[in-house]
């Protein structure tokens, strides 16, 4: 092969930053994060098995999915890896709500989100669109873990 042909690569993918990171099944405490049949979880009880005649410690983990509530549960063996979400959140102000259910939100640095659905928590959907007609300064904690963002939490700042 010549060193004058070029490549071209199509890449859908980020930057190579992973979903989730490894981590011991037996170190997974309450309230952490964990990933039960794909879906990013937080974990509410963690049980310890002690170890049978032929071998591990299981943990049974019992887990509520972040984004829609749902419960989920999974045995590991404690010496196993299991997969832990990256979860982050970032606070947005609200600029506007279209009719179709999508909200524009700004960021710290000044750029705009056009992307996100409002949440579907009545009780959150209700104090964001009255706050939003009433027109209160808000601003919205969104979360995101493998791939998934959602509006998880209100502020009002005031009036604008």
């Amino acid at each position: 092969m010549s060193d004058s042909e070029e490549h071209h690569f199509e890449s859908k993918a980020d930057a190579g930053a992973s979903k989730t990171y490894p981590q011991q099944a037996g170190t997974v405490r309450k309230n952490g994060y964990i990933v039960i049949k794909g879906r990013a979880c937080k974990v509410v009880e963690v049980s310890t098995s002690k170890t049978g005649k032929h071998g591990h410690a299981k943990c049974h983990f019992v887990g509520i999915d972040i984004f829609n509530g749902k419960k989920y549960d999974d045995i590991v063996p404690s010496s196993h890896n299991c997969d832990i979400p990256h979860v982050n959140r970032t606070d947005y102000q609200l600029i506007d709500i279209s009719e179709d259910g999508f909200v524009s939100l700004l960021s710290e640095n000044g750029n705009t989100k056009d992307d996100l659905r409002l949440p579907t928590d009545d009780n959150l959907l209700t104090q964001i669109k009255d706050g939003f007609a009433e027109g209160k300064d808000l601003v919205v904690t969104v979360m995101s873990a493998m791939g998934e963002e959602q509006i998880c939490a209100l502020k009002d700042i005031g009036p604008k």
